[in-house]
């Protein structure tokens, strides 16, 4: 495995490639803002070895964004480009700082609860928008709830594109989505993204998700570990970004090491 540096500056290489394929890359300052499909949209980032981000160009960077009907966000990773931070906010954004993982070469086996299979998602499969409500009922009510509705209520044209994008993405291999059942429903949800950087094969685990009502039981572990045994079979690096340092602390036991970490930056709410 490549030393610290090297990993970061792998990563930095796998966020600038990804949205090549399905994106136009303008630039604002020493940001490089990516102008994709709204479903599926790809933050702002700074510039690999340009000059310093400045709040003007954030100011700039976000006018792009909302001029093509995109979500006002940055990242970054802070050990890469300490400053960010510092002009992000003078432009009126919020900044969480989240852990930065990276897979260990031994991997550690994780065994799901009984009862609980997992499969992989194909393009063509008709369940595809409930696997997506797990997800948005997960990241909805991150500190559980008992109450939530389960069953997928009828799709949006949003959600529709979104879903369309989805199978897109499935079907070229650029995601490669995996789902958890137990008695034959989607009981948490994962993703892991493969990306060609430099002839070398990176992969991002995205989107964990376990329905409320069934955290604490190791689903979320499971799923990120064969993820990430999925992801190993060609990838040279797999890397994640933990929600909070409890996550992260779950992760570390299961194979993954903390190196850095990852800034995400929006504009507040109101």
């Amino acid at each position: 495995m490549p030393s610290r540096p090297g990993l970061l500056e792998c990563i930095e290489r796998y966020f600038a490639v990804a949205p090549q394929p399905d994106a136009r890359i303008q630039v604002a300052g020493a940001l490089d803002v990516p102008i994709a499909d709204p479903a599926w949209p790809y933050p702002a980032r700074p510039r690999r070895g340009g000059e310093r981000v400045t709040a003007d160009d954030v100011r700039a960077a976000i006018a792009l964004q909302r001029a093509a009907g995109l979500p006002a966000a940055l990242e970054w990773i802070p050990e890469c480009s300490p400053e960010v931070a510092v002009a992000v906010r003078a432009a009126g954004l919020t900044v969480e700082e989240l852990p930065l993982l990276v897979a260990d070469d031994d991997p550690v086996d994780v065994v799901l609860p009984a009862g609980v299979r997992l499969f992989l998602v194909g393009a063509d499969d008709p369940e595809l928008p409930h696997y997506q409500h797990v997800a948005a009922l997960a990241f909805a009510h991150p500190g559980g709830a008992d109450d939530v509705l389960e069953v997928p209520p009828e799709q949006s044209a949003e959600a529709l594109r979104r879903t369309a994008v989805l199978r897109e993405r499935i079907a070229e291999g650029r995601t490669v989505m995996m789902v958890a059942m137990e008695h034959g429903k989607p009981v948490a949800v994962g993703s892991h993204q493969p990306v060609d950087v430099e002839g070398a094969e990176v992969s991002e685990v995205v989107g964990v998700a376990t329905l409320p009502r069934l955290r604490g039981r190791g689903l979320g572990a499971g799923l990120a570990s064969a993820l990430t045994a999925h992801a190993r079979e060609s990838a040279d690096l797999v890397f994640l970004a933990a929600g909070d340092d409890d996550v992260a602390r779950v992760y570390e036991r299961i194979g993954f090491a903390w190196i850095a970490t990852t800034a995400v930056a929006e504009l507040p709410e109101g």
